[in-house]
């Protein structure tokens, strides 16, 4: 068992014993009778609000996702699928969306409410919610093109934008889109984060907040498998709240819970090889999906900085040149994730392409520092801030710099504060990452859009090209795929020549289950989706 290697690799024994007496204490009462089938997972931290207007951060969508749904939605390929909406015509000139409904859709009941049918009137009603100044809600941004909105009847719902958007659709997949009723709103008000009523796979059960999340299955949901079987196949989701990342892979090596995303240096290396893959004394009790991630990590550059390394081009690009990035992939994450060698647009998306801005050439980066020093007359010197979780790739980078003449210091600081202080122009020089909202290359180009200068948007560079500007907006005026990606090709070129940032690799989702788990799904914006899961044997329970 997975359990027994960890006693021997770790000898926490007093560390486990804790994880299961708390583990057992979160399973919900529907799996007492030991015939139903639970879903558990972790999260690091407490669920902010369970009200999709505020799913903002993954924690949030990945448990709103699991009650709530739209009118459309991603499958795994990002490709939108019908949800709510059967289908939906667009007009030629690409501004009036006309969703019809699906009539066998209905919100969730429980003590108070009954469940009942969705109309289009809450669509209406769910739009109007979001775009209201006194709810404050941060999914508002996603209305920003529309100009209009309507019922037209109970099952025909009107979109109009005030231009042609193309990713359109792919925003409306977002869960703040998400249809709510306005019953339950008016009777649980702000209460609503926490007595969640939707129309998803799931419905709410119980919430102890910062210790479990409980949720059922809604035996009137809408979709069915291939074969007409309803969905889900689950019975409950549990989740539970443990912030340290090694109690929760021992936690799941104990079979506490079913699986787990992401790597952390306390047990990378225990379960993977240097190579990324799995090794072989987990091979049996544990399975390992990867794919694409639509996130970019970089460092980023205050173009308004008083630097003078900062201002200076030949640093930049020296800095972009100085260090191996397919090696620091090898011993910082174990081969999980792609070395950068491309621009800011990640492989998965329309617009990405390789770059030689981007290539491993210490001699060119040797050449850019010294002439930097000649006409100079300076040493260069650079200081780089980041959280605790990315201290290793700066140190690696900033060995690797020293080695062609840049000397760099590190700075540590809270995510909380690196993330004030760059929205503010505080930091000459940052680790950040940008993860997509939604499956398009605009969503990385926005970030260098001189309109966007943060604190009022995310361009938090400062970047500022009038070409780069003129084809961003040419790109949202052109309905045609191909066109859109050649100009998003354009402007990323445009952004490696210029070097306000250094991409540093694209990431991967990675998640491992457990051999009992099917169905498990993955996609490129990690959601997770329980809708198909089954569990072939029950866990012994403790």
């Amino acid at each position: 068992m997975i359990k027994q290697r960890l006693f021997g690799r770790y000898g926490l024994y007093l560390l486990l014993f804790s994880l299961s007496y708390l583990y057992s204490g979160c399973q919900s009462k529907v799996q007492e009778d030991g015939k139903k089938v639970v879903f558990r997972y972790n999260e690091h931290k407490n669920i902010g609000s369970l009200d999709p207007a505020f799913a903002k951060d993954l924690a949030d969508i990945q448990a709103v996702n699991q009650l709530f749904n739209g009118l459309v939605e991603l499958d795994d390929s990002l490709q939108i699928q019908p949800c709510i909406a059967k289908n939906w015509v667009i007009s030629e000139d690409g501004k009036t969306y006309l969703f019809t409904l699906r009539d066998d859709v209905f919100f969730h009941g429980n003590e108070i409410f009954k469940p009942r049918k969705v109309i289009a009137f809450d669509f209406e009603y769910s739009f109007s919610r979001l775009l209201d100044p006194s709810l404050s809600a941060p999914g508002s941004w996603v209305l920003g093109q529309v100009e209009s909105f309507k019922a037209i009847d109970d099952q025909n719902f009107e979109i109009k934008l005030r231009q042609a958007f193309p990713p359109f659709l792919g925003i409306l997949g977002m869960k703040y889109c998400s249809v709510v009723p306005r019953e339950a709103i008016a009777y649980y008000g702000t209460d609503f984060r926490k007595n969640p009523i939707g129309t998803g796979p799931f419905m709410f059960k119980r919430w102890e907040e910062n210790l479990k999340l409980v949720f059922v299955k809604n035996p009137i949901y809408f979709q069915k498998d291939s074969e007409g079987i309803p969905l889900p196949y689950v019975d409950a989701v549990a989740i539970t709240f443990v912030p340290d990342k090694l109690s929760e892979f021992l936690a799941f090596a104990q079979g506490k819970i079913d699986f787990i995303t992401g790597l952390d240096a306390s047990f990378k290396d225990d379960l993977l090889t240097a190579e990324g893959m799995l090794k072989e004394k987990y091979r049996k009790d544990v399975k390992m999906l990867k794919g694409p991630y639509l996130n970019t990590e970089y460092l980023a550059f205050y173009m308004d900085s008083e630097v003078p390394e900062v201002q200076s081009k030949l640093i930049r690009s020296a800095m972009n040149h100085g260090f191996d990035r397919v090696k620091m992939m090898t011993y910082l994450r174990n081969g999980i994730g792609k070395p950068a060698e491309g621009g800011m647009i990640p492989i998965g998306l329309p617009g990405y392409q390789r770059s030689d801005k981007v290539t491993y050439h210490p001699e060119l980066s040797r050449l850019l520092i010294s002439q930097y020093k000649n006409e100079s007359g300076r040493s260069p010197k650079i200081t780089i801030t980041t959280t605790d979780n990315y201290l290793s790739f700066c140190e690696y980078i900033q060995r690797e710099l020293s080695d062609v003449g840049l000397e760099v210091s590190i700075s540590v600081t809270p995510a909380a504060t690196l993330k004030t202080a760059k929205a503010n122009g505080k930091l000459d020089a940052f680790r950040a990452s940008w993860v997509a909202d939604y499956p398009d290359a605009e969503n990385y180009m926005s970030l260098f859009l001189s309109s966007n200068f943060a604190p009022r948007g995310p361009n938090y560079t400062h970047f500022n090209s009038k070409q780069f500007d003129s084809w961003y907006h040419e790109s949202q005026r052109t309905n045609d795929l191909e066109a859109r990606t050649i100009l998003y090709q354009k402007m990323d070129s445009i952004v490696m020549d210029a070097a306000p940032v250094i991409p540093l690799f694209y990431d991967e989702v990675v998640r491992f289950i457990h051999s009992d788990v099917q169905g498990l799904g993955m996609n490129p914006t990690n959601l997770l989706d329980l809708r198909t899961v089954k569990k072939i044997k029950m866990k012994s329970e403790n």
